[in-house]
């Protein structure tokens, strides 16, 4: 964000409005705590905020401060479409494409004319908003609200909940600071946010140590679907419907499975392929090593993206078309792979 955009944005502030605050469709712990932390800030300083949501999030998500105050678009999308009807100001956080809250809550956005502000660290931003702040060398959006604060000089405005806000985004979206995305100014929020009184503990716990005897009979069954192409050091994961309901799936329960793959010794490139009936989509995640991006793989073949270590995607073939896609056009990065591989 420049120094013009930044004036802009303090002047925007400087009376109380109706905003609205929306992160991506399957919101993840950087999507909610980026926003719930902004959301904190911005009544704490006399604005009224709602938070729409384009769908629910995983359970795991729920306890964060200020969530069960979130409207979600698909649940209540007459209460949704009042608040972005009326909102002065609408701040998308951690996306950059408005297509990214699905095609509902798109034609309620498309439907107003406001003042988009955008705050995102994913690469190759759309140009929908007024204020754009994006920086896709930030581990997180979560990093970049606190990097923000700091622009607004509001650093003191964080207190416990919005710390604890932040510091779960960081978390998640760095794998628990194991990224390459990972900086020493990382750390240094890190620690900043835990001397405001979190419960780090507490947070790790709630993200990773909660687990539903279904969740881990579905890992099984996602483990016994791994698959390894040892000469393009690549692994992947199915899981189709009928596996997903044998377990009562729930939002949430396949997050992580896809770092299994890529855990495996000789690994650069490690897919899920989760059969989704009733959006009639292949929803796809991807994770690699080293200099292999997944997001300019995910956005060539899959109508995704993200960044270059994790990313994303979608297909509307059928699971097996899918992945036969995905097995096709494979070998022709088998040397980029074997390049990218980190022993």
């Amino acid at each position: 964000m420049n120094e013009q955009q930044l004036h802009e944005l303090k002047q925007l502030l400087a009376d109380p409005k109706e905003i609205v605050v929306v992160p991506h469709r399957n919101p993840d712990g950087d999507a909610y705590g980026s926003c719930l932390a902004l959301n904190l800030y911005l009544r704490y300083t006399g604005h009224k905020v709602t938070v729409v949501s384009p769908n629910d999030a995983p359970e795991f998500l729920k306890w964060l401060p200020g969530a069960h105050e979130i409207v979600i678009f698909e649940e209540a999308e007459s209460k949704a479409t009042e608040a972005i009807s009326k909102a002065e100001v609408i701040f998308t956080l951690d996306f950059n494409a408005l297509h990214r809250v699905g095609n509902a809550m798109l034609q309620a956005l498309s439907n107003v004319t406001t003042t988009y502000v955008m705050i995102d660290h994913h690469e190759q931003p759309d140009d929908y908003a007024k204020i754009t702040y994006s920086d896709s060398s930030m581990s997180s959006t979560c990093e970049m609200v606190y990097h923000l604060f700091d622009k607004l000089n509001v650093l003191e405005t964080i207190d416990g909940d919005i710390a604890t806000c932040l510091y779960t985004g960081i978390l998640t979206d760095t794998g628990s600071f194991k990224y390459p995305s990972t900086t020493e100014t990382t750390m240094n929020i890190a620690a900043k946010l835990m001397s405001k009184g979190i419960d780090h503990t507490r947070i790790h716990n709630k993200l990773y140590d909660t687990n539903s005897f279904n969740r881990l009979q579905l890992l099984g069954t996602a483990l016994r679907n791994l698959r390894t192409i040892n000469d393009c050091n690549t692994a992947y994961i199915t899981l189709s419907q009928n596996e997903m309901s044998k377990y009562n799936f729930k939002k949430g329960d396949t997050e992580g499975f896809v770092n299994y793959g890529l855990s495996l010794k000789g690994i650069a490139l490690a897919a899920i392929f989760i059969e989704d009936q009733k959006q009639g989509i292949i929803k796809i995640s991807l994770r690699s090593k080293g200099t292999f991006s997944v997001n300019k793989f995910a956005r060539n073949y899959f109508d995704g993206g993200g960044h270059n270590n994790a990313a994303g995607g979608r297909s509307e073939l059928t699971l097996k078309e899918t992945v036969n896609k995905f097995l096709k056009v494979l070998p022709q990065y088998k040397t980029e792979l074997q390049e990218s591989y980190e022993d």
